[in-house]
């Protein structure tokens, strides 16, 4: 199943709760591209292998090809995303309810990037939803474990790929190019770079921009009172919205983070920040095609910590880990408190 441009539009003006959501699904876009898009091109920026506008454009660019080629070929995150909760009963409070989760993750989103946090948005994404469901259906009965259960995996899938393929591939480069002085290598590495980085963006697009897609069906069913669509087709318009608007928000707000995972955690060389992105790439991949909703955050941050941990862990800064360790572990029961306690005052009052 799918929903046409015309039949969207359509139940935008016969539902209005469903433009205040649509606009929240967009704002949640917006935030992602404040607090995740820029992990896929922060390394790039911090090693000056590409300016930030320049990185904006290449990100923005390969995250719409993330989201089109592999929905394309391979739409199992957004499946993941949409089915992992049940919204169903009454049409009006499943509605309310989801209007709730999305709210409750852009004040959280918001709060990490005020302080320059990479949080991860996907966990985000998936505590708030789940929090508003337990609210809606009264239990645990709102949450199907079976879908939920792949976000567990991808949890520790992408810490140990993350860190395992950054610490693999440096130390590859290393021994690969100890005799070649760096200056022969520089073009090489700063080329090699903005190639891996593409692909990290690339496959941001196919990771977040599925499960934000998965969301947005979410939405589009409830309000036209299909509470248990579990096959559709993500059609070309919503590709298209999403991409351009999580690239808005990567160039309204992306520094801060840029600044964090780029320059604050390790001090990357080119060949460092190559296999860093080239790490994140493969990594998300591999959790794409397995169908698991993994954080782009964690992964590339887990990346960096691999590359550094090659050269000797005194490179990398533990105090900025240990904040944004403490960020993934808090996100989960934090975000998800603060879209139930919503969820349940949104359906009070409305």
């Amino acid at each position: 199943m799918t929903v046409g441009l015309s039949s969207f539009l359509k139940s935008l003006v016969e539902t209005p709760i469903l433009a205040v959501i649509v606009l929240l699904v967009l704002a949640v876009i917006l935030v992602n591209g404040w607090t995740d898009a820029p992990n896929a091109i922060a390394t790039m920026v911090s090693t000056r292998s590409l300016s930030v506008t320049k990185s904006i454009f290449l990100a923005a660019g390969f995250n719409f090809l993330g989201v089109f080629i592999m929905t394309t070929i391979n739409a199992k995150v957004a499946a993941t995303i949409a089915n992992m909760v049940d919204f169903g009963g009454d049409p009006y409070n499943s509605l309310i309810a989801l209007c709730a989760a999305l709210v409750a993750i852009v004040l959280w989103a918001t709060a990490a990037w005020y302080f320059g946090i990479p949080t991860s948005e996907s966990h985000a994404l998936i505590a708030g939803i789940c929090g508003a469901a337990i609210a809606l259906q009264g239990g645990i009965s709102g949450i199907n474990f079976n879908e939920w259960s792949k976000v567990i995996y991808g949890l520790f899938f992408s810490t140990l790929l993350g860190f395992g393929f950054g610490f693999l591939f440096a130390k590859i480069i290393q021994n690969l190019f100890k005799k070649i002085s760096r200056q022969k290598s520089k073009v090489f590495f700063n080329n090699g770079q903005i190639f891996a980085g593409a692909g990290m963006a690339f496959m941001h697009g196919a990771q977040d921009g599925q499960k934000f897609m998965g969301i947005f069906m979410l939405s589009i069913f409830l309000g036209q009172g299909k509470g248990n669509v579990s096959n559709f087709v993500i059609p070309f318009w919503m590709m298209v919205l999403c991409s351009l608007v999580m690239a808005l928000g990567t160039s309204i707000g992306g520094y801060k983070i840029i600044k964090t995972v780029g320059m604050d955690m390790v001090k990357l060389e080119k060949y460092q920040g190559f296999s860093a992105d080239l790490a994140g790439a493969v990594s998300l991949l591999f959790s794409s095609l397995l169908g698991l909703p993994v954080s782009t955050t964690h992964t590339k941050t887990t990346a960096i910590m691999g590359v550094g941990a090659a050269n000797r862990l005194s490179s990398v800064n533990w105090s900025t880990v240990k904040e944004m360790v403490w960020a993934w572990v808090l996100t989960f029961p934090g975000c998800g408190l603060v879209g139930y306690f919503m969820a349940l005052l949104f359906i009070k009052i409305f």
